[in-house]
């Protein structure tokens, strides 16, 4: 018996500090542009990635510029580059691959059709991309809605990806918005708000689950990472909250039920996006003068600063994440 126990012991603590060991990955997005002339940097970026000791890393959206077209061979680059990538890379959809190609310079493509296109082609597998890869949970069956939403765990942090793009997040507000810079009819318009009101609910369930599993795994941190700059930076005031305006309209649901999640969560939330191109690092919620201190924002680069944010995971540390901005010498 007491070999046993002893055997038991040791398996135990076996496991304690194998779930303890800290770990890094990488963080990127919004490149390359062609109007900003990228394309030349990202070989240094990808060899920057690959020399790091990351154990993945997952890129935020936007594989191309916002007036670029959206035809089958920018999907195609996009693959080619992650395949560059030695170790697994998480792809999560951006507004300028899908929801913006109605923009006639973008080549007046249908955004349901090319959001479909690109469920069939950036996920052509159940795993990650890049040349070692990642079993990845999704939501949805292959090439079918939701598939690119993603969880995985890696030791004791819950990772969860979102469809959630950037310019409102597919949501259509006026008549204006439906027609600039677009050749899109009102039906078109009405189909992009149904289109966004079936996803947000999906995406809304699909980071409660991630929080039910990283409390059910007595997870250490959970990262929720998508494309769309929520509105953290929009200016507030003492009377008014700028960040419930229109232009961010399509997020206050998701943010308000992350809110809510986090409240009730013993352990640390790291919320990633790009979008916007600046790196940030900060804690927005709740207001300028109330804190929700288990929350940390991280926004990555983006065009034309074509570098990534490496973090890493602490479990022993009371903050878990500790965030490094890579510059990369071109």
């Amino acid at each position: 018996m007491s070999i046993r126990f002893l055997a038991g012991a040791l398996l135990t603590l076996s496991l304690s500090c194998a779930q303890a060991q800290s770990f890094s990955f990488g963080l990127w997005g919004d490149m390359p542009y062609q109007k900003a002339g990228d394309e030349p940097k990202i070989s240094a970026l990808i060899q920057s990635l690959n020399q790091s000791d990351i154990a993945f890393s997952l890129y935020d959206g936007d594989i191309k510029d916002g007036s670029s077209p959206c035809s089958d061979a920018i999907y195609a680059s996009a693959l080619d580059m992650f395949s560059q990538l030695k170790k697994p890379v998480i792809y999560l959809p951006g507004d300028n691959e899908w929801t913006d190609c109605h923009r006639t310079n973008n080549g007046g493509y249908d955004p349901q059709e090319r959001l479909a296109y690109l469920r069939k082609t950036l996920y052509p597998t159940p795993a990650s991309l890049g040349q070692r890869t990642l079993l990845l949970t999704h939501q949805g069956q292959p090439g079918e809605k939701f598939y690119e939403n993603v969880r995985f765990s890696h030791q004791t942090i819950v990772f969860a990806g979102f469809n959630m793009p950037g310019n409102n997040n597919n949501q259509v507000l006026t008549e204006k918005d439906c027609s600039h810079k677009s050749q899109r009819t009102p039906a078109q318009c009405d189909a992009a708000n149904a289109e966004y009101r079936e996803r947000d609910a999906a995406n809304v369930a699909w980071m409660q689950q991630a929080f039910q599993s990283a409390k059910a795994e007595k997870a250490r941190g959970i990262v929720l990472i998508f494309q769309a700059d929520p509105g953290f930076d929009l200016p507030e005031t003492s009377d008014k909250d700028e960040s419930q305006g229109p232009r961010v309209s399509g997020y206050q649901n998701f943010i308000t039920r992350v809110v809510q999640e986090t409240e009730q969560f013993p352990g640390q939330v790291l919320l990633v996006h790009g979008d916007t191109h600046f790196f940030k690092l900060d804690k927005p919620l709740y207001s300028p003068t109330r804190l929700l201190p288990n929350f940390t924002r991280l926004e990555t680069f983006g065009s034309p600063l074509i570098h990534w944010v490496r973090v890493t995971v602490e479990p022993k540390n009371p903050n878990v994440f500790s965030v490094q901005p890579v510059i990369v010498q071109q």
